[in-house]
C-alpha cells in the first residue's frame, strides 16, 4: 500500500497505479448552497482567455466587455450590480475601494484550477467574515504544487499566438522543498497589437441605413506582465501558505464609436500588487484560521485629446486586511462560528482638491449549521461597522489640510439558508430542494463619495434583499451511453434598493452627482444541466447548458413614465430577457474537441425601453481542438482555437464593437 498525504493545499504520493479517470458529479454531503464550477480540464478546454471569458458560460451572470485581449470586464451575477459581485482570489478577497469593480480581464486562466459561482455565500461556515459580505461570490482558486512518481521539481512552458498579434508565453516552476513545504512561481507576459476589423452599421427609427461601413478598430494594444509565486506547507492538522501577486501593464482604450470617430488616443497604466497568507489548523473540534493581505494598486490614466477634456490623472491605494476565523463541532449534526475582519484602505490622486480618503471597516460574522435528518439549515448575522474620513482644507492648496471630516455606518445584515432531501433513500440519486432568503449591501465607494464635484458625502448605502427557490437532482449510471446528469433549478427575486446613481447637477451637460433614488426589483430562473457520456472505453463526452429569463425592472421614479422616453419600469440597462450558453467536450484517446456557445438575447442600453436605445442579440460559436503527446514524464499539449466560428458582428457594450472570427494556437510542455 503505497504511502498517501494529504492537505488543502499539498498532495505527496510516493507511488502510483495507473487507473481509468473518475467524474463525479454533484454536491459535497451536506452542502446547502450549490456552486456552479469550472475545474480541470474541462476549465482547459474552454475557448477563454481571461476569468471574465470563462465566467460567460456560468447561468445568471452578465459580462460588460469592452472588446480586445486588453478591454474592461466586469461581471454581476442576477442583475445587482457589480459592486454586490466578491471575488476571491485563493481564499481572500480581491478589493478595489476607489471604484469598486474588479476588472476580471486581468486574471488569465494559465494559472487557475478552478472557478466557483455562488449565489448569496458559500455553504461553509468556517471562513472570513468577508465571504458573507456580498449577494454573489465568485472564488478563483490557483494551482497548488502536487508532486507524484518521487519527483521534486514541476515545470511547464506555453506560448500562445494568434489574432491581434498577440504573443503570450508563460512558465511555471514548482519545487518540493521538503516533505512539508513546497514552492511555486509562474509568470507570463502577454502583447497583442488589438487591432481587428469590425462592421459598424446605423438602423434609423424609419428602417432607413445612416452608414455602414468596415473598419480596423485601433489604440487597442496591451503589454501586460504577470508574476505569482507562494510557499505551501503542511504542519499537524493543518497548513499554511503564502502568495505574492505582482501585474503590470499598459493599455490603450480605444472608446467609443461615436460622431463619427474611430480613432481614441487614451492610455492606462496600472500596477498592482498584492501578499498575502493563511494558516489553518484543527485542534480536536475546534478549528482556527487566519489570513491577512496588504495590496497596492497604481493607475495612471492619460486623454490627451483636448478636443473633449485633457486628462492625467494619477491613483495611488492601498488596503491593509486581517481577519481570524473561528469553527466549533458541538454535535456531528451542529457546527457553530464566529469571524472577525478589519479592514484599512486609504486613497491618493493627483485630481485637483482631492480630499484623500480613508476607510476602516470592522467586520463581525456569527453563523452556524443544524441537521436534522433530511433537513439542514444555515444561519448567518454580519455586522459592518465602517468609518470613512476626507481631508478638509483651510483656504488653500490641499496639502494644507486643516483635519479630517468623517462619517461612519453601521449594519447588521441576517442570511437563512436551508435545503431538505425528500427522498433520501435514492439509489445513486440525489434529489434536493432548497431556499434562501439573505439580506446584505455595499458601501459608497471612494469614488461615490469623494471624486471631485461629483461625489456626495451623504450617501447611504445600496441594499438588496435576494430571495431564492429551488432544486437539484444528481444521478449516475451504473451502465449505458449516459453515465451521470446533474440538474439544477432556481426561481429568485431580488429587491435593490437605494441605488446609488449618477443624475444631472444644475444645467452643464457634463455637470453630475452622485445620489441615493435607484430602486430596482429583479425576477428570474435559473437552469443548469450538466451531463456525461461513455460511448467507448476511449470515446468519452460531457455536455452542459445553462438558461437564465430574467426581468429586472427600474422602479426609482413613478413620475417618469412618459411611454415615448420614460424609464419607470423599464428592463434597466444591458441585462437581457433570455441568454444561455452551451459546452461540449469530446475526447478520444489523446485527442479533445471542445465546441461552446454563447447567447445573449435583446435588450436596451438604458431603462428607456424605446427603439432608439434597443440592442440586437449576439451570440458566439468557438470550436477548439487538442492533441496530446506523452513520452517519459513528459508531456506536450497542441491546441488550435477557433473563437466566433461564424464572424458575427456584434457589441456588449453600445459602440464598443467586439472581435469577429479569430484564431489562438498554443504549444505547452511539462514535465
Amino acid at each position: 500500500m503505497p504511502h498517501v498525504s494529504t492537505s488543502a493545499d499539498v498532495f505527496y504520493l510516493d507511488s502510483v497505479f495507473q487507473i481509468n479517470e473518475v467524474a463525479v458529479i454533484g454536491n459535497r454531503r451536506g452542502d446547502v448552497v450549490p456552486a456552479q464550477t469550472l475545474s480541470g480540464e474541462r476549465l482547459k478546454s474552454l475557448s477563454s482567455f481571461s476569468v471574465a471569458d470563462a465566467i460567460r458560460y456560468f447561468s445568471g451572470v452578465q459580462i460588460k466587455d469592452y472588446g480586445g485581449v486588453g478591454g474592461l470586464k466586469t461581471v454581476d451575477i442576477r442583475s445587482m450590480g457589480t459592486n454586490h459581485m466578491g471575488v476571491f482570489y485563493d481564499g481572500i478577497q480581491l478589493g478595489n475601494a476607489q471604484n469598486g469593480q474588479i476588472d476580471l480581464g486581468k486574471f488569465s486562466l494559465d494559472n487557475i484550477e478552478e472557478i466557483s459561482l455562488y449565489n448569496g455565500q458559500k455553504s461553509s461556515i468556517f471562513q472570513s467574515a468577508k465571504d458573507y459580505g456580498s449577494a454573489g461570490t465568485v472564488y478563483l482558486r490557483s494551482r497548488r504544487p502536487t508532486f507524484t512518481d518521487g519527483k521534486r521539481t514541476n515545470l511547464r512552458a506555453t506560448f500562445r499566438t494568434g489574432s491581434f498579434g498577440l504573443v503570450n508565453p508563460s512558465m511555471l516552476w514548482e519545487q518540493q522543498l521538503s516533505y512539508n513545504v513546497s514552492m511555486s512561481l509562474n509568470a507570463e507576459y502577454t502583447y497583442a497589437d488589438g487591432k481587428y476589423d469590425f462592421r459598424y452599421r446605423k438602423v434609423l427609427t424609419d428602417g432607413t441605413v445612416a452608414w455602414d461601413t468596415t473598419a480596423t478598430r485601433q489604440n487597442g494594444d496591451i503589454h501586460a506582465l504577470r508574476i505569482e509565486g507562494g510557499l505551501h506547507g503542511r504542519i499537524t492538522d493543518g497548513y499554511w501558505n503564502s502568495k505574492f501577486y505582482f501585474y503590470d501593464s499598459e493599455k490603450g482604450i480605444p472608446g467609443a464609436i461615436v460622431n463619427n470617430v474611430w480613432k481614441r488616443s487614451q492610455r492606462q497604466w496600472d500596477r498592482n500588487f498584492f501578499a498575502q497568507g493563511t494558516y489553518q489548523q484543527t485542534f480536536g473540534r475546534y478549528d482556527l484560521m487566519v489570513n491577512a493581505k496588504y495590496a497596492h494598486d497604481y493607475m495612471h490614466y492619460l486623454n490627451p485629446d483636448t478636443t473633449q477634456m485633457y486628462l492625467n490623472n494619477r491613483f495611488w491605494q492601498n488596503e491593509l486586511y486581517v481577519s481570524v476565523a473561528n469553527h466549533y463541532e458541538l454535535t456531528p449534526d451542529w457546527h457553530i462560528a464566529l469571524s472577525a475582519d478589519y479592514q484599512y484602505n486609504w486613497l491618493d490622486a493627483t485630481l485637483a482638491d482631492f480630499v484623500r480618503p480613508r476607510r476602516s471597516t470592522m467586520l463581525v460574522a456569527a453563523a452556524s449549521t443544524y441537521e436534522l435528518g433530511p433537513l439542514k439549515l444555515l444561519g448567518s448575522l454580519l455586522g459592518t461597522f465602517a468609518r470613512s474620513s476626507a481631508a478638509v482644507t483651510s483656504n488653500g492648496p490641499l496639502d494644507t489640510i486643516a483635519g479630517r471630516q468623517s462619517s461612519s455606518d453601521s449594519q447588521l445584515t441576517p442570511a437563512l439558508f436551508l435545503t431538505y432531501k425528500p427522498l433520501p433513500g435514492l439509489h445513486n440519486s440525489d434529489l434536493n430542494l432548497r431556499a434562501f432568503y439573505k439580506k446584505i449591501f455595499r458601501l459608497p465607494t471612494f469614488n461615490d463619495l469623494y471624486y471631485t464635484d461629483i461625489g456626495n458625502i451623504s450617501l447611504k448605502p445600496e441594499f438588496t434583499t435576494q430571495y431564492d427557490l429551488g432544486l437539484q437532482y444528481t444521478h449516475t449510471f451504473g451502465s449505458g451511453l449516459l453515465t451521470a446528469i446533474d440538474g439544477k433549478a432556481d426561481a429568485y427575486y431580488n429587491l435593490v434598493t437605494d441605488k446609488i446613481i449618477a443624475v444631472p447637477k444644475g444645467t452643464g451637460q457634463y455637470r453630475w452627482m452622485m445620489m441615493n433614488i435607484g430602486e430596482v426589483h429583479i425576477t428570474g430562473i435559473d437552469i443548469n444541466i450538466n451531463t456525461q457520456w461513455q460511448f467507448t472505453p476511449s470515446l468519452a463526452a460531457t455536455l452542459g447548458l445553462a438558461y437564465t429569463y430574467q426581468t429586472a425592472r427600474d422602479y426609482s421614479d413613478p413620475s417618469d413614465n412618459d411611454p415615448r422616453a420614460g424609464t419607470y419600469k423599464g428592463q434597466i440597462s444591458y441585462v437581457p430577457w433570455h441568454n444561455g450558453s452551451a459546452i461540449a467536450n469530446i475526447t478520444y484517446q489523446k485527442w479533445g474537441l471542445n465546441y461552446s456557445f454563447s447567447y445573449v438575447g435583446e435588450r436596451y442600453h438604458t431603462s428607456a425601453n424605446i427603439s432608439e436605445n434597443y440592442e440586437q442579440p449576439w451570440y458566439t460559436h468557438d470550436l477548439g481542438i487538442t492533441r496530446t503527446l506523452s513520452f517519459n514524464q513528459q508531456r506536450m499539449t497542441l491546441a488550435l482555437e477557433v473563437n466566433n466560428i461564424f464572424d458575427h458582428q456584434y457589441e456588449v457594450v453600445l459602440n464598443y464593437p467586439m472581435p469577429g472570427r479569430n484564431f489562438k494556437v498554443k504549444v505547452s510542455w511539462e514535465y
